[in-house]
């Protein structure tokens, strides 16, 4: 038996993990790096293995550094079985189909670029969109939480409540090559306890090894409740100043997260009932409607309100903006506007463009709710630069920065340790975090060994 690391090792983005047991290969994840151009850099390389020879590819979730390389899967010669759960079958859908388009507008844009400097080759795309459908015909069984599925003789898994985002999972696999038995548990993104949207996570049951993320494995978040009146105050405050309110927001999970809670704030008197709301990310706009599709997989408040026909997602001046065109208006509103838009790092995405409209503007206010990785334009405005540059276009930083990470999808260092504790497996291998966080959190584990793999380290077990 064998576990390699091939993404997402002393960083963040990128996740992919390989297992070798009873004659197959089971791949956990195959995630997009996102960051700097030298992270973007690194999706072209090889994998470090062959994608022909993967039979199973275990998805624990579909957010886009676990599941953006799929596609370049496939297109490499993969051909085996994608096992997730059905909330992230419907999602990974929509994420590639958009990360598809992304990278064919990445490819048009430097083709552009570099026949203006005199070079006429064509730079070709990462993966397509039809790559992206080819990619949706290998997804096979669908996996429902805590029941076990024989992907092999000698392997199976159970898919576990992680509940980070609608259909997330922890994985529990079981595996036996002749007399050796081992049980691993490959820990995906875990979630806080106690959040509206979702059931607490489910921790797997003892295992001889664990592998596990540690994004916010140095760190404690503030609690929920204070993080939430954090949001009403910067609206309030901008509203109260004329300005807008930009809220950089992944689409999956913190956009129906941030919309429950302005809904609750409406309902509660807390916010104005005239609040004027954009949701400006088609992929956000489809993900909500998953969500209504899936309270099997919601917490038990949110289930009840689907269940008897109330939607938790709607407040009176609600708009969903699917249109580019209608995403372009958005700029010309002055003041009394909240815009949520992709993507949560400022990779690229609309929120581009309000930024570019609204960051030089004392009176407006930009929310970061989420996780900036080293490198993106959000961890720049949150480290505090006084100057970013936007579509080549450098933009002053006036406006009101609120970073708030109470809202965070992740569970934070204690929350992670007692996880861990709960599991008390022989062997960790630390995944999903920066180099020096893990350090960190390391020092926090007993009575385990602590690995931090390197891209490409191979173990045996």
């Amino acid at each position: 038996m064998k576990l390699s690391f091939h993404g997402a090792d002393r960083g963040v983005t990128g996740s992919c993990h390989l297992l070798e047991c009873a004659g197959k290969r089971v791949l956990v994840d195959c995630g997009l790096y996102q960051g700097g151009r030298e992270l973007n850099g690194q999706n072209a390389e090889p994998f470090g293995f062959d994608a022909r020879g993967i039979d199973y590819v275990l998805l624990t979730h579909a957010h886009l550094d676990h599941c953006g390389r799929l596609p370049l899967l496939v297109k490499r010669g993969f051909r085996g079985e994608i096992v997730t759960t059905a909330a992230s079958r419907e999602l990974a859908r929509i994420v590639l189909v958009d990360a598809a388009r992304v990278q064919e507008e990445e490819a048009r844009h430097e083709t552009r670029s570099t026949q203006r400097h005199g070079d006429g080759r064509a730079v070709d795309a990462l993966f397509v969109t039809m790559d992206a459908f080819h990619t949706m015909e290998q997804f096979g069984r669908t996996a429902a939480y805590g029941e076990p599925l024989e992907l092999a003789a000698g392997v199976s898994v159970t898919f576990l409540n992680a509940g980070h985002i609608l259909g997330s999972a922890s994985l529990e696999l079981h595996c036996q090559e002749g007399e050796r038995k081992r049980a691993l548990a490959f820990s995906g993104d875990l979630g806080s306890r106690g959040r509206p949207l979702l059931d607490d996570r489910v921790v797997p049951a003892h295992c001889d090894a664990v592998i596990m993320e540690t994004t916010y494995g140095d760190r404690l978040h503030r609690p929920l409740q204070a993080s939430v009146e954090e949001l009403y105050q910067a609206i309030e405050g901008a509203l109260g100043r004329g300005g807008n309110v930009i809220i950089p927001t992944f689409a999956l999970e913190r956009a129906q997260e941030l919309l429950y809670f302005l809904r609750e704030g409406v309902a509660q008197g807390r916010l104005s009932r005239r609040l004027e709301v954009f949701l400006d990310s088609p992929m956000a706009v489809s993900a909500t409607q998953i969500f209504e599709r899936h309270p099997e997989a919601c917490g038990a408040q949110v289930a009840a309100m689907l269940q008897a026909g109330q939607d938790p997602f709607n407040l009176p001046g609600l708009h969903f903006v699917r249109e580019t065109s209608d995403s372009m208006a958005l700029n010309r509103i002055a003041s009394g506007a909240i815009i949520m838009a992709g993507s949560g790092m400022c990779t690229g995405g609309r929120v581009l463009h309000h930024l570019k409209h609204n960051l030089w503007r004392e009176e407006c206010s930009v929310v970061f709710v989420g996780y900036a990785a080293q490198g993106t334009l959000a961890r720049q405005i949150i480290d505090g630069a006084q100057l970013v540059k936007i579509f080549g276009e450098e933009v002053r930083v006036r406006a009101q920065v609120h970073t708030i990470n109470g809202f965070s999808a992740h569970a934070d260092r204690d929350e992670l340790l007692l996880w861990h504790r709960s599991i008390a497996p022989e062997r960790t291998f630390l995944v999903h975090g920066e180099q020096g966080v893990m350090q960190q959190f390391a020092a926090q584990l007993q009575q385990t060994r602590a690995e931090m793999p390197a891209q490409g380290e191979v173990f045996e077990l």
